[in-house]
């Protein structure tokens, strides 16, 4: 995303010329009665990232998702997917982009209530013209690999809040696209579902490899699961980086207020407090993505572990006590 900028009301490019001149979102609703949805929102979205996009209601978020697929069009701006320009899709084209490029998951499951699991996760499948046998079987797949075999003919009203958004997402998988837009995806969840959730987000990407834009309005949940973060208000991008560089690095006191009361040590990696260039074969390594609070069980059978780059290659090791500091340092109890 570049430059990408939303007004909604009626006379929009006055507003964008008052934002460009400076003018607050607040200044310019006043004067215009025009709402600025998104303010020069610039984003950088890698291949196989989870990329968090976090801020309080009306920050913009569910705007800004919804102008990956065209949901939403921009008063101003570029989407570039892939090296090809969203905005300048035909119609053809757009569908084409949303069925086979994009799905989405969302807060409220999207189900039917008409239709059993199996057919609500094959429903994508149908309107892109799969035959019916071929969609059931990759439905049966997806519903495996989320968890619920066993309720394919079940109808949606039978399945807990969990359970249906495990279909929403494993209708979205099924679609095999390469972008998952997941829109406050376990928000209405209760809190253990949700984290349970979370995980399963997490172990499925290992394998699965996707790029997905995440939405949410927990810093907690952003630390979890995010690659990247980025943290909008009043439509506007405040600060953008890896989870650790946000939660120890505040840019401003809008951040330095979303993370007074986050666990900081979750978001520490052991790539931020490794030995680099300790070659000595492991036994056991852990991704330089691993986060210190996850590494700390090993160092009950191991004095130190290796520590590995993308690509599999060992590039330093983490000991028990440089973990132990790290956790002591931003977690109160720990080491002590």
């Amino acid at each position: 995303m570049r430059g990408v900028t939303k007004i909604f009301g009626e006379n929009p490019q006055r507003a964008l010329n008052m934002l460009q001149e400076g003018k607050s979102k607040t200044e310019v609703q006043a004067e215009t009665g025009n709402v600025v949805g998104l303010d020069n929102v610039s984003l950088e979205i890698g291949h196989n990232q989870i990329y968090v996009v976090m801020g309080l209601s009306g920050s913009g978020k569910s705007t800004l998702i919804r102008h990956v697929n065209r949901l939403i069009e921009p008063t101003s701006g570029e989407i570039i997917v892939g090296g090809k320009d969203v905005l300048k899709m035909s119609l053809d084209d757009l569908r084409t982009f949303r069925r086979t490029k994009v799905a989405m998951v969302f807060q409220k499951f999207g189900l039917l209530p008409h239709r059993s699991v199996l057919d609500n996760v094959a429903y994508g499948l149908e309107v892109s013209g799969v035959g019916k046998k071929e969609r059931q079987e990759a439905a049966a797949k997806w519903i495996e690999t989320v968890g619920l075999a066993g309720y394919e003919n079940s109808r949606p009203q039978q399945l807990s809040g969990g359970q249906q958004q495990r279909v929403g997402l494993a209708r979205a998988l099924a679609l095999d696209t390469d972008i998952i837009l997941m829109d406050e995806a376990f928000s209405a969840l209760d809190p253990l579902i949700r984290s349970g959730m979370q995980d399963e987000l997490i172990n499925l990407q290992k394998s699965l490899h996707k790029t997905i834009l995440f939405i949410t309005h927990d810093f907690d949940e952003a630390l979890k699961i995010g690659d990247r973060i980025a943290v909008l208000k009043d439509g506007a991008v405040v600060q953008q980086g890896k989870p650790e560089d946000i939660v120890l690095r505040p840019a401003n006191e809008h951040i330095e207020e979303f993370v007074r009361d986050v666990n900081k040590a979750r978001a520490i990696h052991v790539r931020s407090i490794m030995e680099r260039g300790a070659t000595e074969p492991c036994e056991l390594c852990v991704s330089q993505d691993a986060r210190c609070e996850d590494v700390l069980p090993l160092f009950a059978e191991h004095q130190w572990v290796g520590v590995t780059d993308e690509a599999g290659n060992q590039i330093g090791r983490v000991t028990a006590k440089q973990v132990i500091k790290a956790l002591a340092r931003y977690t109160p109890g720990v080491g002590n």
